[in-house]
């Protein structure tokens, strides 16, 4: 009996094994082995599109299997790639397929299967030259190529057509970029190409910047020109960024403006749009701007007769502002093509219902800066603020396509601000959400996976890639994913050696190393400002001088002891590749970073993450008092500045990790404070603020005595409850203190409700606005 339940087990087995090898066989049967694929092409595509989709699929199925597809003029073999139009009525004699009819909106296409028992036609359809392109790309992002092998699921047979007639992205050649300035003519096209096969159909550039860049191939003139070809070849618009830095108001300035864009319009082999910012740089009032939008409008039409101008509201004041929509509504000028909208420019809801219907509306989005920007990383911890800054490899799909799909809805598309190539699969995910809002951050991702790294989805590469994107989200200290998803990627970087020359596959590899790196340090230097504090809190037994001594001893040991050198060493080794791979400058020394803002996060990989800078600097402030009384009182404060006495309460205003009762979130918070470039030696919690926080006390004694104590700059004009409270001290510098006493009437009910007024600053540079950066309610005695 015994015997025949082991027997019956394993037949149950056996037939399960059977079963989900059918299932497997049958999903692999369904996908069609295209490798023996020529392609037939109509005299009907334009060219020069025509030649370069076919050198695009001949190319690109050549680098994944090493198959070459021929062109031919005749339908035999088992599998053919037929390119037309959908207004064309045959190919060679064999009639289209009759789902190749196509709305006539541009861009659509279509990709048919066609089956035979002895041929497989694959129709890429398009109701115009750019549709067939985007037709090849959708082949090609949705196949798989596995060795020799090139695979079509017919499953992934579409018609589809473009939401947005506008999706770009800004790939300026300058000095501040962290990457282009350092491509050859052959890696722009490359990247222009991928970015055409996952749905952009416009690329911007930057001709007039004329900063020299030590990492520059060719001449920024060269180059610019190259890229203009390049959409030419490819169907692409071709967009110029072009701000005004002079005084429009003198008419010597304004003539040699207009000549100095003249000129280039004769240089340019093609132009598509002329974007001209209202500020961001830039400073004049459009009584100016407009009149020299119109000048520059018709030396555009002489040589680039389709070619249209736009215009910003970036830094417009509402006077500025109104004076342009009185413009648009009482001339209606026809040379203008629209309006674009920034970082500093009014809601983009608030342009699309004030600006006229016959005017298109276009996003500047910025998917390229962590902080200080227009949509900066929501729930940042300071540490990942600290070191990797404001241009780290950032995958973010799910942010990206929520930030889309959010704005989207008011504009005719988007041109993407970029910097670099660490944003790039935030580009693939705004391209394809800019054709279709169905489409999803994971679908998208996979695509991305697939196309670039040749990875099914069976391997979770995508899943991977989500995993970076979530590390970023709140505190390190309770974010265990962390070390989940740097576990993944230590797997797949052992799983696909072919892939470590990849760029995109470096980029992700160094997030997931420096990602661990930042969590571990922060936890372990952490854990030596407490003992540090603790040595601080033994100052009356041992003597202030023995216990600063002990407690700097006990916090710089993070300078002697790294806690994950491995991590470190991978660090640098994939800075190192990235720079040789894609231009990638990690470094202002070692790699000729034009800044240290500009992606550098090799420069700020051990910066710290404790107080011990500061903590070295306080101490030799309080080694010059004169009492033993003044130094330990100084000590005291220091050691529980972020552990006030019992029943006590501290919050760090903008720190994720320290901030539990701040109801108010100021997204920038982490990095507005950008001092010594970057290498602050101030508290950690100066460099975080908000001006005008919100915060929420609970659970306090409603017999006890409370003072508010404030850190900031500048001045605090504090309510509790909506009424306004005098203070008896105030110091406005930073880390110096405010102190409000609470009368305990507010907090009889147990809870007090702070806020701040905003003083009246109009006259001061933002920089020199008043900001809270510690807050405590300190129960007294």
């Amino acid at each position: 009996m015994y015997r025949y339940k082991i027997r019956n087990k394993w037949n149950i087995a056996l037939r399960i094994c059977l079963f989900l090898l059918c299932i497997s066989s049958s999903l692999h049967a369904r996908e069609i082995d295209l490798s023996g694929s020529r392609l037939l092409v109509s005299n009907s595509i334009q060219s020069p599109v025509k030649e370069t989709i076919i050198r695009v699929l001949q190319e690109e199925i050549d680098k994944r299997t090493g198959i070459y597809p021929d062109i031919t003029d005749t339908w035999e073999g088992t599998s053919n790639i037929a390119l037309v139009l959908s207004s064309d009525d045959s190919l060679n004699g064999r009639a289209l397929p009759e789902k190749a009819k196509l709305s006539l909106k541009a861009e659509s296409f279509s990709v048919i299967v066609e089956e035979a028992p002895s041929q497989t036609i694959i129709w890429l359809v398009g109701v115009d030259a750019r549709g067939v392109l985007f037709a090849a790309g959708h082949l090609l992002r949705t196949s798989l190529f596995a060795g020799k092998q090139f695979l079509f699921d017919p499953s992934n047979a579409i018609k589809s057509e473009p939401e947005y007639p506008i999706r770009g992205h800004q790939l300026g050649y300058r000095d501040t970029a962290n990457s282009y300035d350092a491509w050859s003519k052959e890696q722009y096209e490359q990247y222009i190409r991928e970015l055409a096969i996952f749905g952009t159909n416009c690329i911007e550039t930057i001709p007039f910047d004329n900063t020299p860049s030590p990492h520059m191939k060719v001449s920024k003139e060269e180059m610019n020109r190259h890229i203009s070809t390049v959409c030419k070849n490819y169907g692409l618009d071709y967009w110029v960024w072009t701000p005004v830095n002079v005084d429009l108001s003198d008419e010597s300035l304004f003539q040699a403006e207009v000549k100095k864009h003249s000129d280039y319009y004769r240089r340019c082999p093609y132009l598509s749009h002329v974007f001209v910012p209202g500020g961001d740089p830039g400073d004049n009032h459009p009584r100016y701007v407009i009149p020299f939008l119109k000048a520059i409008a018709g030396e555009l039409k002489k040589q680039h007769p389709q070619a249209g101008v736009w215009i910003s509201l970036q830094g417009f004041s509402d006077e500025q502002i109104d004076y342009f929509y009185h413009y648009l509504e009482t001339e209606s000028p026809d040379w203008l093509r629209g309006v674009v909208s920034g970082p500093g420019s009014p809601p983009l809801s608030d342009t699309r219902y004030r600006l006229p219907q016959k005017y298109m509306h276009r996003h500047y989005a910025d998917i390229t800066h962590t902080v200080r920007c227009l949509y900066p990383t929501l729930r940042w911890d300071q540490a990942f603020a600290l070191t990797l800054g404001r241009e780290p490899v950032n995958p973010q799909p799910f942010y990206y396509a929520a930030l889309h799909d959010r704005y989207a809805p008011f504009t005719d598309g988007f041109l993407a601000y970029s910097d670099g190539a660490h944003d790039d699969l935030n580009k693939c995910i705004w391209s394809r959400k800019g054709w279709s809002k169905k489409e999803d951050a994971v679908g998208i991702t996979e695509q991305y996976v697939r196309f670039f790294f040749g990875i099914n989805s069976g391997d979770r590469v995508a899943d991977a890639i989500l995993g970076l994107e979530r590390n970023w989200d709140g505190p390190i200290e309770a974010n265990g994913g962390i070390e989940m998803t740097f576990s993944r990627w230590q797997q797949l970087e052992q799983a696909y050696p072919r892939l470590q020359e990849d760029w995109r596959w470096q980029m992700l590899l160094l997030r997931a190393y420096y990602d661990t790196y930042v969590k571990r340090r922060k936890l372990y230097e952490q854990a030596l400002e407490r003992g540090a504090n603790d040595l601080l809190a033994q100052a009356p037994e041992i003597g202030s001088e023995e216990a600063m001594k002990l407690a700097l001893e006990k916090i710089t040991e993070a300078d002697r002891i790294n806690i994950a050198p491995q991590l470190r060493t991978k660090i640098e080794d994939y800075c190192e590749a990235l720079y040789h791979s894609v231009g990638l400058q990690t470094s202002v020394g070692k790699y000729r970073a034009s800044g240290p803002e500009r992606g550098c996060v090799l420069d700020f990989v051990d910066y710290p993450l404790n107080n011990r800078w500061w903590l070295a600097d306080q101490f030799e402030k309080i080694t010059r008092m004169k009492t033993e009384a003044e130094k330990l009182a100084a000590l005291a404060v220091i050691g529980t500045w972020e552990n006030p006495p019992k029943g006590s309460y501290y919050d760090n205003i903008s720190n994720i990790s320290q901030s539990p009762r701040v109801t108010t979130t100021v997204y920038d918070a982490t990095d507005v404070a950008w001092w010594d470039g970057g290498k602050s030696r101030k508290r950690l919690s100066t460099q975080l603020f908000q001006n005008f926080p919100r915060i929420v006390y609970e659970d306090l004694d409603p017999k006890g005595r409370y003072l508010i104590r404030i850190a900031g700059y500048g001045d605090a004009l504090l309510r509790i409850d909506g009424e306004r409270i005098s203070p008896t001290l105030y110091s406005k510098e930073l880390e110096e203190f405010k102190e409000f006493p609470i009368d305990r009437r507010f907090f009889q009910d147990g809870k007090l409700e702070v806020s701040f007024d905003e003083p009246e600053e109009s006259h001061l540079n933002w920089r020199q606005h008043s900001k809270i950066c510690d807050i405590w309610l300190i129960k007294r005695n």
